[in-house]
């Protein structure tokens, strides 16, 4: 996928290496670190501001600390993801204009391990996430590895299919298909709630395949590429995730699709790219 020089996104926020308990990269530690830290909010309470302390403080207790340096492969994966976000929020934008409306660019938040979202903890073994109550794609880089290492996916492609799908959803939540989900599963029982699921996914990979057909026809793919796509998606299927999990499956239980579904989705949206062929609901 040849994605180098190209537009980079303005709505990504990186908080890797930051987490809570944290003061510029250092950790506040040891009895005296605590009783300082009191010290300080108590200081602030009363209108004198005594942060600095913490700093000088953090310092003395580890002089050998040093804000972490981003490896070169991690600022290509931040780079790489940010020219992908763009390229949803090019294609999205135009997709819309279309239908008279217009397109509210979401956020992509990279962390590590965990973060707070609008939808309360996110953690890295969630994979990448939507949370439509603040509009953010959540994504911890670490995921690609296990793409590529732990589901058989890899490459460009297939990695910015994934960053697609979770953008298909703030489309589905935008247009309303969200809201229409909620008022479909009212009172149903969880089997029933699964199914729509599996609609409501399988409904972001078509959007996936949307975005894929866009890449395509500004001969952005490489060889190859479309079948590294394909193979991610069968890869994430319930059934093969459950299959190699647990040794079985439950097809009562997916939420998802199964990997064929998820192929078949992704390739409606890729070879018709056309935004009406994507109503999983109807059928």
């Amino acid at each position: 996928m040849r994605w180098q020089n190209k537009r980079e996104s303005d709505n990504i926020e990186d908080r890797q290496n930051k987490s809570s308990g944290m003061r510029g990269g250092v950790p506040i530690k040891g009895k005296t670190g605590f009783i300082l830290l009191i010290i300080v909010l108590v200081s602030g309470y009363y209108g004198v501001d005594l942060t600095g302390l913490l700093d000088r403080s953090a310092m003395n207790e580890q002089p050998q600390k040093t804000a972490p340096i981003e490896s070169d492969a991690q600022q290509q994966a931040i780079k790489f993801t940010s020219v992908i976000l763009a390229s949803t929020e090019d294609y999205w934008s135009q997709e819309f204009q279309k239908l008279g409306k217009k397109y509210v660019q979401p956020k992509l938040v990279l962390y590590t391990g965990s973060t707070r979202t609008g939808c309360g903890i996110g953690q890295s073994v969630m994979g990448p996430f939507y949370c439509s109550a603040d509009q953010t794609v959540y994504l911890d880089l670490s995921f690609y590895q296990d793409l590529k290492q732990k589901m058989g996916g890899g490459g460009d492609f297939a990695q910015g299919y994934v960053i697609a799908h979770e953008i298909g959803h703030h489309v589905q939540n935008l247009l309303g298909t969200f809201s229409y989900f909620d008022r479909l599963k009212q009172g149903q029982p969880q089997k029933i709630v699964n199914q729509l699921s599996v609609k409501l996914e399988l409904q972001a990979d078509c959007y996936a395949g949307l975005w894929g057909n866009a890449m395509d026809r500004e001969n952005i793919l490489d060889v190859g590429d479309l079948e590294s796509a394909l193979n991610t998606a069968e890869a994430i299927g319930d059934d093969r995730l459950q299959k190699q999990g647990q040794g079985y499956v439950m097809p009562d239980s997916f939420t998802h699709g199964t990997s064929a579904q998820r192929y078949q989705w992704f390739m409606q949206g890729f070879d018709n790219g056309n935004l009406s062929k994507c109503d999983t609901f109807s059928r």
